[in-house]
């Protein structure tokens, strides 16, 4: 869940500025460090795993059975959707929402048990992957074991449970306040880092729940497992100053909807990127998202060719970029309310898709062969036509590369500002049909083409 479902008819943008606006007010924080998150985190790529859409049998075990292809394709943390037992009262759809809980301890018994959930993570990290958890810290389910404890929840001045806000009908909001809270849910999260070695938590709606209480978290769970992993679902700078190792860029997301979905102009995304690296601590991580399970699918959104262009940016970019549930076959099923709330299988095998697969693979061994790609750093490149071009270098003191994005649907013969292009050759990314790249410092590029472009650095005499 995120900020934009609070209202219906909210878009993207909007929900990214009433997130910036909240989460922005205290400049300080800007001035501050955040916490160093452990590399593996860092240099890695996440896949957000929806085990009840994931294969046709909907469970654990049929995730562990696709666990190779995972990490033939190059992702090194699995991100599970909540696997445990969805409420009935006041249920939405046939299924419910996986983020309406009623027992942090169970298993959805339709998932399978721990057992099945215990191999899927040994098998993760057998292979070399991570496995965080989706925690629903805000809410849970109206038929939930902790509504024996009324003062777990939020209550109205006649004492009655309420919803954390008056349309997500299906949960009730928890109240932390309550010490007692507090306890219940850091036992509970130790609960899985020792019975199951999960490695992190994906935090649902962190910004709706007091920074104290993430910062409790953090302290007591590093304490178990020192390189435990935090992503907060939020944009929320504070977050990260000593809680979380990384959060949403949601802002960055509302701004691509803009340009891809309404003419915004490409330079957008330079400032909406600009303006996040004002405003967070120094050395924040962020998820570079163009497809989650709260938004239709990116192919659906932005069509095939601008989803690419979507991800090519995202995964060129600092920070750890997402795949969500079949994006690296153009899967396009429903995706956010209400198909949340029922079972849509991902057609693994969809009619007439370019070769997303080699493209993502690509793509992501990229990102773990060159360090360059995995910096903080990003330079942005003055262009000729800033209302369609996006052009940026990443580099250390050994590669350097070169990224055009075309985010306009018609071709263009572009020129990049970069006065010494000596060295730079496109990369050949398998899958993807480039045309001729011509000599820099110019560039043809088709709608929605980009290329990347590298050169060896060669050390000052």
């Amino acid at each position: 869940m995120k900020l934009h479902q609070l209202t219906k008819g909210l878009t993207a943008l909007t929900a990214g500025l009433l997130i910036s606006f909240s989460a922005h007010a205290d400049a300080n924080v800007s001035a501050a460090t955040a916490r160093p998150s452990p590399e593996w985190l860092r240099s890695g790529t996440i896949y957000e795993i929806f085990p009840r859409d994931f294969s046709a049998a909907g469970n654990l075990i049929g995730v562990t059975a696709k666990l190779d292809e995972l990490k033939d394709l190059g992702v090194t943390v699995l991100w599970m959707m909540p696997i445990h037992p969805i409420g009935t009262k006041y249920r939405k759809g046939d299924f419910g929402s996986p983020y309406s809980i009623r027992d942090y301890y169970a298993i959805d018994p339709n998932y399978g048990t721990l057992a099945d959930f215990k191999a899927l993570v040994a098998g993760a990290h057998q292979r070399g992957m991570k496995v965080i958890m989706d925690l629903v810290a805000n809410h849970t389910a109206w038929d939930s074991v902790m509504m024996s404890n009324k003062d777990f929840y939020k209550q109205d001045a006649n004492h009655n449970v309420i919803p954390p806000v008056p349309s997500w009908t299906d949960v009730a909001g928890l109240n932390y306040n309550s010490a007692a809270l507090r306890q219940y849910m850091i036992t509970m999260l130790k609960y899985w880092i020792n019975e199951a070695d999960v490695d992190g938590f994906r935090c649902d709606v962190a910004y709706m729940v007091p920074t104290d209480f993430w910062e409790q978290v953090r302290t007591e769970l590093t304490k178990v497992k020192p390189d435990i992993m935090m992503l907060a679902e939020a944009s929320k700078p504070e977050l990260l100053v000593k809680a979380f190792d990384l959060d949403y860029s949601w802002p960055l997301l509302a701004t691509l909807n803009n340009v891809l979905l309404r003419n915004a102009p490409a330079i957008d995304l330079r400032k909406s990127w600009e303006e996040s690296r004002r405003e967070f601590p120094k050395n924040a991580l962020h998820l570079r998202i163009s497809d989650d399970h709260d938004e239709a699918r990116a192919v659906a959104r932005y069509g095939i060719n601008g989803a690419l262009a979507a991800s090519a940016f995202m995964f060129t970019l600092d920070g750890v970029p997402l795949i969500y549930n079949g994006m690296e076959v153009g899967d396009a099923t429903e995706s956010g309310d209400p198909a949340l709330f029922d079972k849509l299988n991902i057609f693994w095998d969809p009619k007439e898709r370019p070769q997303l697969r080699s493209i993502y693979h690509d793509l992501i061994q990229l990102r773990k062969q060159y360090a360059a790609l995995r910096t903080d750093s990003v330079m942005w490149l003055r262009n000729s036509d800033e209302a369609k071009l996006i052009t940026f270098l990443r580099g250390d003191d050994h590669d350097e590369f070169l990224v055009v994005i075309n985010f306009s649907n018609r071709p263009l013969l572009g020129k990049v500002d970069l006065r010494n292009v000596a060295g730079f050759t496109p990369v050949k990314i398998n899958g993807l049909d480039a045309s001729d790249a011509g000599p820099l410092p110019t560039f043809h590029l088709n709608g929605f083409e980009w290329r990347i472009y590298h050169r060896v650095v060669v050390p000052a005499k």
